[in-house]
């Protein structure tokens, strides 16, 4: 604990706590009001909950959530408040009340916030902690892969699909360990070593030297199967430590010329038919996918280029409809279909494919089409013959069902509309004797 006189416009006051600045400048001091609970801190990218009050060395306030009546949240780490903050605030445990004193290079500079700071300001926050949890990297924000950074990484760059990289991982679940490996891969394989998709997406959020605690829902690790080889059960949610040592990127395309494209996706082809043949279906598509990013947009290509590139991504397009029809996906293979018929219209592979798909969407009336489509242009593709039976005998019992169903329900209307008749001549009825009973008294009294 340490204690001095800080004067500020004449008016002076005492400031104790504890040096909290990594350079111990007295940047930030630190008195804690009230202690707080557990043992854990907040790290890195975490996403902080607290309420705060500001005030300058004079008393005067500047700002103040509790009079918001809202809670002020923040990623840590992450340069989205003063530096001050993200150095407290990662100090604190939950339900810690405290005092940060924050000198003017740890809070608004020689620049100050003007109308309500002044330049060289040393300020004065009241900071309550009440929630933190990490940071979710995943595409749509589903909760299913959260960080939480232990080292910060070095830099901005970070790994993309096809880059090299050096890892170390340590997977666990409930507690124990079941994989704990030093890793040299391509981002795309990670399937054939062992590992969760979840992983491979987890690397490619991580800097250089950054070493981090990845939770995994079981839609990014082994999902409803679970994985026997770890005695990893149906439906269970991972703990990943990676850490990410070295690695090397894969040139974007827009690093690339034309024939650095056409080489490559050559290569890539050929990996991603080996993984087809070894029913890595996922894998296989990764490596497909990267075909059509490179060549779908490529403009101005003539001659054997053209061709080339024609074929590749007709190629890509087929295959990755059958990886998806493989996986049980109908909608992106339906999708791929369609991208090949607009290369090759007559194309057989892509009509055939494009009828599995919507089979399997149960739109057998275009599924059908397709297949017959398929015999006008290739009569002896007879698996085209027998898709087309097939779809006659779902649209015929489809089509006895709509009878059955519609019989039922027109037999409903013409009850309910029975029963409505009969009760609307029973009130009929009803009304008349109430009638003729008036008549009878009225006859009578006269």
């Amino acid at each position: 604990m340490t204690a001095e006189d800080v004067t500020n416009d004449g008016n002076s006051i005492q400031i104790e706590g504890e040096d909290i600045t990594p350079k111990k400048d007295g940047g930030v001091m630190k008195l804690v009001k009230k202690e707080g609970t557990g043992t854990e801190l907040p790290m890195t990218g975490d996403k902080v909950f607290v309420h705060y009050v500001g005030t300058l060395l004079d008393g005067t306030q500047f700002d103040s959530s509790r009079d918001r009546g809202e809670r002020f949240s923040f990623e840590l780490g992450k340069g989205q408040v003063i530096k001050a903050w993200d150095i407290g605030v990662a100090t604190m445990h939950i339900g810690e009340i405290c005092q940060l004193i924050c000198k003017p290079e740890y809070a608004y500079g020689v620049a100050g916030s003007p109308p309500k700071i002044p330049p060289n300001a040393t300020l004065v926050f009241q900071v309550e902690l009440f929630e933190f949890h990490g940071e979710d990297i995943t595409d749509d924000e589903d909760g299913g892969i959260i960080r939480r950074t232990l080292t910060k990484g070095e830099g901005y760059s970070k790994p993309n699909e096809g880059a090299s990289v050096e890892v170390h991982v340590e997977g666990t679940h409930e507690g124990n360990v079941f994989d704990d490996r030093d890793l040299k891969f391509e981002i795309g394989d990670g399937e054939s070593l062992d590992l969760p998709p979840g992983v491979e997406k987890a690397l490619q959020a991580m800097e250089q030297g950054e070493e981090s605690l990845f939770t995994l829902k079981p839609k990014y690790g082994f999902g409803n199967a679970g994985y026997d080889k770890f005695n990893i059960p149906p439906g269970a949610t991972l703990q990943y430590k990676i850490k990410l040592t070295a690695f090397e990127k894969a040139k974007e395309s827009w690093e690339m010329n034309t024939g650095e494209k056409l080489e490559q996706s050559a290569i890539v082809k050929e990996k991603g038919t080996q993984y087809f043949k070894d029913g890595k279906y996922k894998q296989a598509a990764v490596q497909y996918k990267r075909i059509v990013s490179w060549l779908e947009h490529e403009s101005g290509l003539q001659g054997e280029e053209e061709e080339k590139a024609k074929a590749l991504r007709l190629a890509a397009h087929l295959n990755l409809a059958m990886c998806y029809l493989k996986l049980h996906e109908p909608s992106p293979a339906f999708e791929n279909c369609d991208k090949a018929l607009e290369l090759d219209t007559s194309n057989e592979k892509a009509l055939f494919r494009r009828g599995e798909a919507l089979f399997v969407m149960k739109e057998f009336d275009r599924a059908r089409e397709d297949f017959q489509r398929v015999l006008q242009l290739y009569p002896a593709n007879k698996a085209a013959k027998s898709q087309v039976v097939l779809c006659q005998k779902h649209l015929k019992e489809q089509h006895e069902k709509d009878k059955r169903l519609y019989a039922n329900m027109f037999q409903k209307f013409a009850e309910r509309d029975a029963k409505k008749e009969a009760e609307q001549a029973k009130k009929e009825s009803d009304s008349g004797m109430e009638i003729e009973e008036n008549g009878a008294q009225e006859q009578t009294a006269a």
